[in-house]
């Protein structure tokens, strides 16, 4: 890549990026604390002391009630975007909520993990009534930091190249502060429940230091990130004037089939996964009988999480999607069976627990819905970005809401509550345990393989071609960059200037058939710029092709390359967002132009006018000119 593409790394810069990703260390620590452990707390200690009849009564409400709260709160994340979308302070409209977010769910998992200060013992009804409303507004504001978290993102910088960044430092950080849970929840709930009871077992003390300890990282991290970082207000989403409502996500979901079968396939991955995940904890109390060792789990996920994501990009230069996915769920498989079979053998049992977390599936899944959006634009004629990137945490959040009940289901039925220990556990009840705890999550994985490999047909070539026809249908006219009628465009006359360095030549001069009217450029430098005033209407996942339209209703495509669809984004930086308004000579694009000739393909950069037939007048495109970026090409006037 060209040098003047390298962003120098700064002081300011390196503090940003540490501090974002400390935020995400400390916010997937609690919701591990909170999705997973706070169920083995609820069936282990929050009960302790009362009648086992009665305690096993309770545990069902509390994880019945979990899992009609959490799903009924789907229908709230999109009134929670649009509250920090509509949020104007002093230091921003995320930092306000991750702030605010994480201290009064910190506030409230503390209260929580002390049964409510006993409620229970006193009036069960009560206790019910209170869990509902302090569970229900804690995960309110736990929503509240996660959706502004990661919608900070765009704000920490203009650059999709680091915006990238960002968001891996993001997710690598994340892992640590999740499976790390795993590593330290038995000897920090073991340690400080003999402090107060002199008696080494995982008691209600112990959880509820786990929790307080968790709940003061995940502020500290907040202020890291409110401290850390610095949102930039540059650059708005102007597109994002539409709200995403739960009925938007279902309308997308039943018009696009790909989205459809792609979001089965992971649910039903997500929700073996997240299962197995909660239940592993009692295999290692009640039937391997060695709680002390669990933090083997957390280690071997966190070393796994290390090498999967970064090999996934290179693995897929070879393997296609689809097959990764496919590889994935087959260890995920294998892995249930070596649990089924050999989990008296610790040897065993650490090799299942690798091949478990050896998954693409959400890699594969992002991708995938991502490169639906084309799919549905050229079935439907319709873009729901927003709808789109809502399925995927929508899913995540059904899943952790049955896993949550089904985990509690399974602690009750193998008699796995109280202060029960390895020792107590009848052959029945493992047996019970196995049923339930792996045969399940087993059938999942299979169906989610099945589905994947026989209903989603978005490959990368599918894309590819969708792509292609998509831009091909908007270069000949007959899809328009807005649904504007020719009535209400107004007879206005724009200035267009070059968007690119080169040397300026005509569509007939090009290797391939290009059906559209306009020019093309042989560029020498990899910088797109605006050709005129307007608003960008669409980006193509690839970033190879802009749609930008002028206040009057003129729409242009600025396509750089040829065949670089097949790059699927790579050496391409965008500088701008979708629905952002921006002036004749702003710089829109950069592009590796050796990367693309290296790949094998054309870097020329060809601009077509959307709709020629409502233009009365184009300026005439001399070939073998040399041309700069803003240099003054003509006029286009309007019918």
């Amino acid at each position: 890549m060209n040098m003047e593409n390298k962003q120098k790394l700064t002081g300011k810069t390196l503090i940003s990026r540490t501090s974002f990703a400390l935020g995400n260390l400390g916010h997937s620590a609690f919701y591990g604390a909170l999705s997973t452990y706070f169920i083995v707390f609820v069936t282990s200690s929050m009960f302790s002391g009362l009648d086992k009849s009665i305690a096993d009564k309770l545990i069902g409400l509390i994880t019945s009630l979990i899992v009609f709260i959490r799903i009924a709160e789907i229908v709230i994340d999109p009134l929670i975007g649009n509250v920090v979308d509509n949020t104007h302070t002093r230091w921003g409209k995320f930092k306000p909520w991750i702030i605010i977010g994480n201290v009064v769910s910190a506030i409230l998992l503390i209260i929580i993990f002390t049964g409510i200060f006993g409620l229970a013992k006193v009036n069960w009804i009560l206790f019910a009534v209170v869990f509902v409303i302090l569970f229900v507004t804690l995960d309110i504001f736990y929503s509240f930091s996660d959706v502004a978290y990661w919608g900070m993102v765009p704000a920490l910088s203009e650059d999709s190249r680091e915006r990238g960044i960002y968001t891996s430092l993001g997710s690598f950080t994340g892992t640590i502060g999740w499976n790390g849970l795993t590593i330290i929840i038995v000897p920090i709930v073991t340690y400080f429940t003999f402090l107060a009871t002199g008696k080494h077992y995982q008691g209600a003390p112990g959880w509820l230091a786990f929790a307080v300890i968790i709940s003061i990282i995940a502020i500290v991290c907040a202020f890291a990130v409110a401290l850390g970082t610095n949102e930039k207000d540059n650059l708005i989403r102007k597109s994002a004037k539409q709200k995403t409502t739960i009925k938007d996500v279902f309308k997308a979901l039943a018009h696009n089939d790909q989205i459809l079968w792609a979001s089965l396939a992971y649910f039903l991955y997500s929700f073996a996964y997240v299962v197995t995940n909660g239940v592993l904890f009692y295999l290692f109390k009640f039937v391997v009988g060695k709680p002390n060792e669990y933090w083997i789990v957390g280690v071997i996920a966190t070393i796994i999480g290390f090498c999967t994501s970064p090999l996934y990009p290179i693995l897929n230069k070879f393997i296609p999607r689809k097959w990764l996915f496919a590889i994935g769920q087959f260890f995920m498989i294998l892995a249930y069976l070596i649990f089924i079979v050999g989990r008296d053998n610790m040897v065993m049992l650490t090799i299942g627990l690798a091949l478990f977390d050896i998954n693409f599936a959400q890699l594969v899944t992002v991708l995938t819905l991502t490169d639906a959006i084309e799919y549905g634009q050229l079935k439907n004629g319709e873009r729901n970005e927003a709808v789109i990137l809502a399925v995927r945490p929508m899913i995540d959040k059904l899943t952790g809401a049955f896993s949550n009940g089904l985990v509690g289901f399974i602690a009750i039925a193998a008699g796995m509550t109280g202060k029960a220990t390895a020792a107590d556990m009848t052959a029945k009840d493992i047996h019970t345990f196995e049923s339930l705890a792996f045969y399940i999550p087993l059938v999942l994985a299979i169906l989610s393989l099945i589905a994947f490999l026989a209903k989603v047909k978005l490959t990368e070539k599918k894309h590819a071609d969708i792509v292609e026809e998509l831009n091909n249908k908007l270069i000949s006219g007959q899809i328009s960059l807005d649904k504007k009628t020719t009535s209400a465009i107004s007879s206005e006359t724009i200035e267009l200037s070059s968007p690119a360095d080169g040397e300026l030549i005509t569509l007939n001069e090009l290797p391939t058939e290009f059906p559209g009217t306009g020019f093309a450029i042989r560029p020498a430098s990899g910088k797109i710029y605006a050709p005129f005033d307007g608003t960008i209407k669409f980006t193509f996942t690839t970033k190879h092709v802009i749609g930008i339209e002028s206040e009057n209703g003129i729409g242009a495509i600025i396509h750089v390359g040829i065949d670089t669809v097949n790059m699927h984004g790579e050496g391409f930086v965008t500088h701008y967002l979708d629905g952002q308004k921006v002036k004749a000579g702003d710089l829109l694009l950069d592009f590796d132009r050796d990367l693309i000739i290296n790949s094998g393909y054309d870097d020329t950069v060809i601009i077509f006018f959307t709709q020629p037939k409502l233009l009365n007048q184009l300026p005439e495109f001399r070939a073998d000119t040399k041309v700069k970026h803003q240099d003054n090409l003509g006029k286009i006037t309007l019918k």
